[in-house]
């Protein structure tokens, strides 16, 4: 008996011990795939170029309580993300790396909350541990959740959240932790809660804890955890009165679900197809993951696959309003059920050799593509990314072939170099070269025209990236109006086609960058 509770004991050390090794390791591995180079690209409109704008002015005037942009009231989004990037400028600056600071790390840290969450909800450590390295290397994940964006952050509290409800199982203290991750997702994201909140809620009725809605910690943990987030939207109602309830509540949230905002519209499967676009190589293995959930969907990780999965995807199809990272919040739930998947084939070498090679064969012929492409591009670090891609896809398409389950470290290994090197270079935010480059434009901006001047543009569209880098308010406006302002003495960056309708008599040229020319009269 003395023996055999000894080696009991060395056993669930032992589990202790390798349960925290991995939890390093994931975090380790998460914050470098997150930080490095994290400042190596100009900021993106339309979120990060916006929430530097209201975190630099919180930098500046020391408004912690009423953020604005541009000396206007910021209505648009709860304060958190705003606050921790002010934070991050007093300790580092005012820059793009501190800029992306507080969403990249958030971000990270939803690698290993994903593993405590998956080990609770799976009973077992493999299932969880491959889908938290699913989830690391997953592109949209890595992309978005390195920019100065909420959804990441957002992520991050509900997987904590979760896991909170599952430890509280075994430890009703952890029902307090509950609370607070609800004020926190509502002071980075505000209405979402409604959405999120009611999965938690369906999960705790399928998960049979009835129990927890009576325990006094799950209250004291709302009362207080919520206390920040309802005094900022009391003080932020009594400030602006109607106007707040009408753009934060009306224009932000229930307008995007009956009707396209600024034109972001799409059809009902539009959600499938971001999924099926950037879901590589992953997608391989979710239908299986998805079937396997619904066989397990009396088992905790099952319903809580399939909830999280129908509810929110179901939701934000529904919605009106279309951008690609409203998906964000979904992919922890694949995440699950793809680890759940690969764990079977893992301890029972299920294969499904024809199509799994085929489909990784494909991705490699597609690598070498990429190298041919980055090659005439002179991009040097894509063209070793596209070599590791076709490598590691090949190796693991032969091994499916050999039925030799090793295919699964080889794909999680070739994916984290993938997009290791991807995020080393200029080209991960490619939404950049949708438009012109803003630095040297905002250099000739700042250095010719005085602080709080706006400065009226022929381009299409406002851009709060423009903006930021020239610390001064660049409107759009049309021809008519450009012609106008320019009798009233204001400042105009005029491209080449404006410049020949615009009568610049009387006018001076201060100078031209990127294809854009700054005038004001005499």
């Amino acid at each position: 008996m003395y023996r055999t509770n000894i080696v009991k004991l060395f056993t669930k050390r032992t589990v202790i011990f390798r349960e925290k090794e991995w939890l390093f390791s994931l975090l380790v591995i998460s914050l470098v795939l997150w930080l490095i180079f994290l400042g190596n690209s100009t900021l993106r409109d339309w979120d990060e170029g916006t929430y530097a704008l209201v975190a630099r002015e919180i930098y500046r005037t020391g408004n912690w309580l009423y953020p604005t942009i541009q000396g206007e009231p910021f209505l648009l989004k709860p304060p958190l993300m705003q606050w921790l990037i002010a934070w991050c400028y007093h300790l580092g600056g005012v820059q793009e790396l501190t800029t992306r600071l507080p969403g990249a790390v958030l971000t990270a840290l939803g690698v290993p909350l994903l593993y405590l969450m998956g080990r609770l909800a799976f009973n077992e450590s493999l299932p969880a541990l491959f889908a938290a390295l699913i989830y690391l290397t997953m592109l949209p994940v890595v992309r978005h959740g390195r920019l100065a964006m909420l959804d990441g952050m957002t992520i991050s509290f509900f997987l904590l959240l979760l896991f909170c409800l599952l430890k509280a199982r075994q430890n009703r203290k952890y029902a307090l932790g509950v609370g607070f991750c609800l004020g926190l997702i509502i002071l980075t994201k505000g209405m979402i809660v409604l959405l999120l909140g009611a999965i938690a809620i369906l999960f705790l009725l399928a998960d049979r804890q009835l129990a927890l809605l009576k325990s006094p910690y799950l209250w004291v943990g709302i009362l207080l955890g919520n206390a920040p987030a309802i005094a900022w939207y009391t003080a932020q109602w009594q400030h602006y009165g109607s106007t707040f309830l009408e753009v934060h509540f009306q224009a932000q949230a229930f307008d995007r679900l009956l009707q396209p905002v600024e034109g972001n519209s799409g059809p009902v499967w539009y959600y499938l197809l971001e999924i099926l676009k950037y879901g590589f190589p992953w997608l391989l293995f979710l239908p299986g993951g998805l079937y396997l959930a619904w066989k397990k969907r009396h088992n905790t990780w099952g319903y809580l696959v399939l909830l999280g999965t129908i509810i929110y995807l179901g939701t934000i199809s529904l919605m009106r309003t279309k951008l690609p990272w409203y998906v964000m919040p979904v992919y922890p739930f694949l995440a699950l059920a793809i680890g759940a998947n690969l764990s079977e084939v893992w301890q029972n070498r299920h294969f499904r050799v024809r199509s799994w090679t085929i489909f990784l064969a494909i991705i490699s012929i597609a690598g070498l593509g990429g190298c041919v492409y980055f090659f005439l591009k002179k991009e040097p670090i894509l063209i070793v990314m596209s070599i590791v891609l076709v490598i590691s896809m090949g190796i693991a398409a032969w091994l499916v072939k050999q039925r030799d389950r090793n295919f699964i470290p080889v794909l999680f290994t070739g994916m984290y170099l993938v997009l290791t090197l991807l995020v080393s270079s200029q080209s991960w935010i490619w939404e950049l070269n949708e438009a012109f480059p803003v630095k040297p434009v905002a250099e000739l901006i700042r250095a010719n025209v005085s602080p709080g001047t706006t400065v009226y543009t022929s381009f299409s569209y406002n851009r709060p990236s423009l903006d930021f880098y020239s610390d001064r308010k660049v409107t759009a406006a049309t021809v008519p109006i450009l012609q106008k302002m320019l009798s009233n003495k204001s400042y105009l960056l005029l491209d080449n086609e404006a410049l020949q309708k615009i009568n610049l008599t009387g006018s001076k040229i201060i100078g031209t960058a990127n294809g854009f020319t700054l005038i004001t009269k005499n």
